[in-house]
């Protein structure tokens, strides 16, 4: 049976590669976008957080997000919830699916933490170390947990839980390096999850503030994290985990498939006109892959459109240009037209 990547400690970072992963993100992570971000540099994804209450009911809206596909090796789904028993009747329903399944202490968003869950169980160390607990008994996939730093009242308490943690079988961590209370502003706090990494023996992912190889070479000297998560910079931007592992010498950029498209004149090219062609190839894989799996949704291509243009000149024009067109593929193309190159006129 192959090993399931992600579960390596390390010694001090030496250069060596080391696995990138796509966030969680709702809206975002959807399969087709996992694939996308598998075939750009990713090498470990994760789906869209989902509530473990409707799993527990079977709502089909929720059972949708955790569909897979067998190129997504491995699948991970990842559920929040407040209350004990769904969490661990969702992961009961999910173990025959999943290679492992991930628990969410990280979400910010008050939808998830005025339910108590997410972020807001940082708040309630025992009953979420309890919560993984029972879900470690009742599985037999490892378990792993994505949190904060805290609930950013009072001392932050995420390296006391990794150990916690860490003594009732979870099997891989990863910290945002904000709190509850940052949400999304301040800069993230690498130096704390350097010292999870160093209280625990299980592998610990970083996550925050990771846009690009300068960044992610600064957060692995510091932290000799296990892995990176992106996030934010990985919505539209797809191809953030080749630039990353090209910027830090784990492939070459000859390699890059939207550099392949364009090999006579990628040199030549300017930099917006190579933004313009990385994101037409993921945007049109991305539609290619929609089609193969969960088909195109008006909606969710509204969305993804919106994020594939944003910053690049023009880009104001596609929401009034998914608007206007009704027909998913006309919108499809349209968006790919927008994309084309600048230098192909």
């Amino acid at each position: 049976m192959m090993k399931t990547p992600g579960f390596d400690t390390y010694e001090p970072w030496s250069g060596e590669q080391r696995p990138l992963y796509l966030a969680p993100m709702a809206g975002v992570s959807d399969l087709p976008y996992r694939l996308l971000a598998k075939e750009c540099g990713a090498d470990i994804t994760i789906t869209e957080f989902t509530n473990s209450t409707a799993l527990s009911r079977e709502a089909t809206a929720s059972w949708r997000k955790m569909e897979s596909d067998p190129r997504e090796q491995p699948f991970i789904p990842q559920i929040f919830g407040g209350e004990m028993d769904d969490m661990v009747t969702a992961a009961t329903m999910l173990e025959e699916s999943a290679d492992v399944i991930d628990l969410n202490f990280g979400c910010p968003a008050p939808k998830v933490t005025n339910i108590c869950a997410g972020a807001a169980l940082m708040g309630e160390p025992q009953k979420l170390v309890t919560m993984v607990e029972s879900i470690v008994d009742a599985v037999n996939v490892p378990v792993t947990a994505k949190m904060r730093l805290g609930t950013g009242q009072g001392p932050n308490n995420a390296v006391n839980i990794c150990q916690s943690l860490e003594k009732v079988g979870a099997q891989r961590l990863c910290i945002h390096g904000r709190t509850l209370r940052q949400r999304y502003s301040g800069i993230a706090d690498w130096e704390t999850i350097q010292m999870a990494v160093n209280a625990v023996d299980v592998p610990v992912v970083a996550n925050g503030d990771i846009t690009d190889a300068e960044s992610a070479q600064r957060c692995l000297e510091l932290t000799n994290a296990s892995g990176l998560m992106i996030g934010r910079a990985a919505i539209g931007r797809p191809d953030v985990f080749a630039q990353i592992k090209v910027g830090l010498g784990w492939m070459e950029e000859s390699e890059l498939p939207w550099v392949q498209e364009h090999q006579d004149e990628w040199d030549e090219m300017s930099e917006t006109s190579k933004a313009f062609a990385s994101r037409r190839w993921c945007w049109d894989r991305y539609v290619t892959l929609c089609r193969e799996t969960t088909g195109l949704a008006k909606q969710t291509m509204q969305r993804h459109a919106i994020a594939f243009s944003k910053g690049l000149p023009g880009a104001k024009s596609v929401r009034s240009l998914m608007h206007e067109l009704s027909d998913v593929n006309e919108s499809a193309q349209a968006i790919s037209d927008f994309l084309k190159p600048i230098s192909e006129g």
